[in-house]
């Protein structure tokens, strides 16, 4: 099969256990570009913290950042597509979330400098506050984040261990049905997990093939490459879904191929296999 279009998915992917792009990683990605398939990083990450992994990698792709909420494009930072929680659904969702922890907010407000709408850190978790510590440059605290927003909130979420969580996302499932989607991640650059709420039929998937198929390329022309729940779609429908060593079952069962974990580059294994070497 001759593929055009190489999604990876980032933490636990493509980057180290620490959280580190490795030379070698990196020169792998970059062989793979130049043997002219378009590489596209698709992460629950947002925009400002993908963007530098991306131009590392010398990638001039759009991003699917936020778990497909957001497309952008790298250079300019521009939306290129994007799926906003409805008004219904975010004070439905705020009122959940609160039951745990003060949720994080996060909006599509990349030029005014701001990523994450939240309240006062007393009411967080721990694991929360640790996050928020490093993230306080683009995070803006008010007093209020039940207030009309004058950005689209892309996703909410809240940190916090993976018991109080779990029991949590059984009851946002119940009430928000299939109005929304629903992740449980863990939270492999902070402490504990993350409880995220996106707009139904959002998707890393659902995004890349929206963005892939305005170049008229074709699902069974795409390689995936990931480790988690939010990978699953990409994984499963892709032409080639390759599951990390490190990846959770569900992603392992749904992939044409397992490849070495991030902490043996796995993913330069599954990239020399089926690209580089075939």
């Amino acid at each position: 099969m001759h593929y055009r279009l190489l999604a990876l998915d980032v933490d636990g992917t493509l980057l180290d256990p620490s959280g580190e792009l490795s030379p070698t990683v990196r020169d792998t990605v970059m062989a793979v570009q130049q043997r002219g398939l378009q590489v596209v990083l698709c992460t629950g990450r947002r925009f400002r913290t993908a963007r530098p992994l991306a131009q590392a990698l010398q990638l001039d792709a759009p991003l699917v950042v936020h778990n497909g909420a957001l497309v952008k494009d790298l250079a300019s930072g521009q939306t290129l597509q994007q799926s906003y929680i409805s008004i219904d659904m975010y004070h439905q969702a705020l009122a959940l979330l609160r039951r745990l922890s003060t949720p994080l907010v996060y909006i599509d407000a990349f030029h005014e400098n701001v990523d994450i709408l939240t309240e006062s850190m007393e009411r967080a978790h721990p694991f929360q506050r640790e996050y928020l510590t490093d993230q306080l440059a683009h995070c803006r605290i008010v007093d209020d984040i039940a207030s009309p927003l004058s950005h689209g909130v892309v996703l909410m979420s809240i940190m916090a261990d993976g018991t109080s969580l779990q029991a949590l996302r059984l009851v946002v499932e119940q009430t928000l049905g299939a109005r929304g989607r629903v992740h449980l991640l863990m939270n492999k650059n902070y402490q504990g997990y993350i409880l995220e709420i996106l707009q139904a039929g959002v998707s890393k998937w659902q995004a890349l093939q929206q963005l892939a198929a305005q170049q008229g390329i074709a699902p069974e022309e795409i390689i995936a490459v990931g480790d988690d729940h939010n990978d699953l779609d990409m994984i499963r429908y892709a032409g080639l879904g390759i599951a990390m060593g490190n990846a959770v079952p569900e992603v392992k069962a749904a992939a044409d191929a397992v490849t070495g974990s991030n902490a043996e580059d796995g993913l330069v294994q599954a990239l020399e296999r089926f690209i580089l070497h075939s």
